[in-house]
């Protein structure tokens, strides 16, 4: 088949036009009904749970996780296999949110009954404010739209896209309405990026012990340069007796020593070390870290305790193998 490319950048714009008007017009019906459905799950205190079939489904199992995963709890149960035991999970604690642009779904219609005896309360999003679900639902939020992104007017585009985005809006009122903040999203997101940026603190990552480089004030520069060869971190700080930092020697400073044409075996690292390290604690956020070094452009920083004793040692390479940048 002959592709007509201009014909078909045509047909894709089309599409976007149709859809991105569909949800211009869903601000209208952020209404009292919309108030009410967040009321009402605000109030639960059991699940969310979510009915949808067909495409239907699709988004509304996307709208359940996007609701667990911002302090909503939720879940999806799919309607043919409710009649078929899964209504068990369904509670008197929980709320109901169910998807049916027709809203005469017979799967969904056949389990309204149970609903209403169990009397959960149910939000229903529907294309058809007159359909038997939007009536027998205890709050009914409007998604219609004024037609399908499809040429032939029968696959669900624009009316799936409007659905999945008033539950978007359902979910990010609920989450700031709860106070849910970064730190609560990182907390069901671990294994994410932004679960690691926010729950890895420095302590999990520094060098300590026998890994850190350091050397005592009365060092001489080779022995420094040997202690930095030795841990591999580019760096080593300089501390007394009782670890207090008094400075830190790095590979810029060793740049800077040699073009000054010091002896590195007479010379002590007193002479040439940066004498006021950025340093950072150990219970602060890695994140933390990574704005210092981006910062000041360092490779590495010292992790010292409120006394200004060193704990450990860290380089951005520390880092990166954990994921934080």
């Amino acid at each position: 088949m002959q592709m007509n490319r201009d014909a078909i950048k045509t047909l894709a714009q089309a599409v976007i036009d149709t859809e991105a008007t569909a949800v211009a017009k869903l601000r209208e019906r952020v209404d009292a009904s919309f108030i009410e459905a967040c009321e009402a799950m605000l109030a639960c205190t059991g699940r969310v749970v979510v009915l949808g079939m067909g495409k239907s489904g699709h988004i509304g199992s996307k709208i359940a996780a996007t609701l667990a995963s911002t302090g909503t709890p939720a879940f999806f149960v799919h309607p043919a296999e409710a009649s078929h035991g899964d209504l068990g999970m369904i509670t008197a604690q929980d709320v109901v949110l169910v998807l049916s642009n027709s809203g005469e779904t017979d799967e969904v219609k056949n389990i309204l009954p149970v609903l209403k005896r169990l009397n959960v309360p149910i939000v229903a999003l529907t294309g058809n404010p007159a359909s038997s679900l939007a009536t027998h639902a205890d709050v009914h939020i409007d998604v219609s739209v004024g037609e399908e992104a499809c040429p032939l007017g029968l696959a669900p585009t624009s009316s799936t896209t409007a659905a999945l985005v008033m539950g978007d809006a359902l979910a990010v009122s609920l989450l700031q309405t709860r106070g849910f903040t970064r730190e609560d999203f990182a907390q069901s997101h671990p294994a994410g990026t932004l679960g690691r940026k926010l729950l890895l603190h420095i302590s999990d990552v520094m060098h300590t012990g026998e890994d850190m480089p350091c050397v005592p004030p009365g060092a001489s520069i080779s022995e420094a340069i040997v202690e930095m060869t030795r841990k591999r971190l580019g760096m080593s700080a300089v501390v007394d007796q009782d670890m207090q930092v008094l400075g830190v020697y790095t590979d810029g400073d060793l740049r800077r020593t040699l073009d000054r044409n010091l002896d590195p075996h007479t010379t002590p690292i007193t002479d040439v070390m940066s004498a006021k390290p950025r340093t950072i604690a150990a219970d602060s956020l890695a994140a933390e870290a990574v704005q210092m070094m981006q910062e000041h452009r360092i490779q590495g920083l010292l992790v010292t305790d409120p006394q200004g004793r060193l704990q450990g040692v860290l380089n951005f390479h520390d880092l990166l193998s954990a994921g934080v940048v």
